[in-house]
Parts: C-alpha cells; sequence; structure tokens
C-alpha cells in the first residue's frame, strides 16, 4: 500500500503536476489525521468500558461488604440486648450464694 501511494506522489512530482500533488498529499494528511481520530475514539470508548466494569466490580463488593457489616451489626445488637439479663441473672446468683 505504502508503494503505491510512493509510486502515486513521484509521478505526480515528476510530471510537474504541483497542483494536483499539493491536492494528494492534502488528502493523504487529512486521511491520516482521520485515521489518528478514530483510533483515539476506539482507545476512549475500550478504557471507559473497561472503568465501567470496574466500577461494576467494586459496587458488587461493597454491597457484599455492607450486608455482611449489617449481618455483624445485627448479632451485636441481639448481644447487647441480652447484657442486662445476663448481668441481672449473674448478681442474683451472687446474692444468692452470699
Amino acid at each position: 500500500m505504502i508503494k503505491f501511494f510512493r509510486h502515486i506522489r513521484r509521478s505526480l512530482i515528476n510530471q510537474n503536476k504541483m497542483k494536483n500533488y499539493f491536492k494528494y498529499a492534502f488528502g493523504e494528511v487529512l486521511l491520516v489525521v482521520i485515521g489518528i481520530l478514530i483510533a483515539l475514539a476506539i482507545n476512549n470508548w475500550n478504557e471507559n468500558r473497561k472503568a465501567k466494569n470496574n466500577e461494576i466490580v467494586l459496587l458488587s463488593k461493597l454491597q457484599e461488604e455492607n450486608s455482611l457489616n449489617m449481618t455483624s451489626i445485627e448479632d451485636h445488637l441481639e448481644l447487647r440486648k441480652e447484657m442486662p439479663d445476663a448481668v441481672d441473672s449473674f448478681l442474683n446468683s451472687l446474692r444468692v450464694k452470699t
């Protein structure tokens, strides 16, 4: 492909068709710029896709950790509710022994 473009460029210069050569050169530069812009757009799309996938993974881990924390809090609350009764029964058992 590069040989093809090189051949066109050389033939235009050799035939002294500078106007056509500049049109060709401008078209070639324009194609390169468009190719770079397309590559950047694809790269940005891919990076956004990866970031969204990472976000989904992190959110699911946070949800799992949150549910574990809620379970732990509920267990601790149950223990706190049982503490006064346990302390009362302990004190009563001490009173009975004395």
